[in-house]
């Protein structure tokens, strides 16, 4: 069996602290990247929530615009009576 000394210890520290160097540098590139796909997230969030109320903004006008539609068709006795 290989002689354990300190310098052998010493190598193989280094090492350790080599790789664990590189896996702090990769984990702040991962924690990068995690914050700009949180913000473009946030802004598609953003997006789809005014694209959700401009729809129901359309929706009201086209609902009100019926009712008022039926009520001139109604005054102008232009409205269908349902067949009986």
């Amino acid at each position: 069996m290989a002689e354990v000394t300190n310098e052998l210890i010493f190598e193989v520290l280094k090492q350790v602290q080599q790789r664990l160097t590189n896996i702090e540098h990769k984990l702040g590139e991962v924690d990068g990247r995690m914050h700009t796909l949180t913000q473009r997230l946030d802004s598609v969030r953003t997006e789809v929530g005014a694209a959700h109320t401009a729809i129901e903004n359309i929706y009201q006008t086209l609902s009100h615009t019926d009712l008022r539609l039926s009520r001139i068709e109604k005054r102008l006795e232009l409205a269908h009576e349902p067949a009986e």
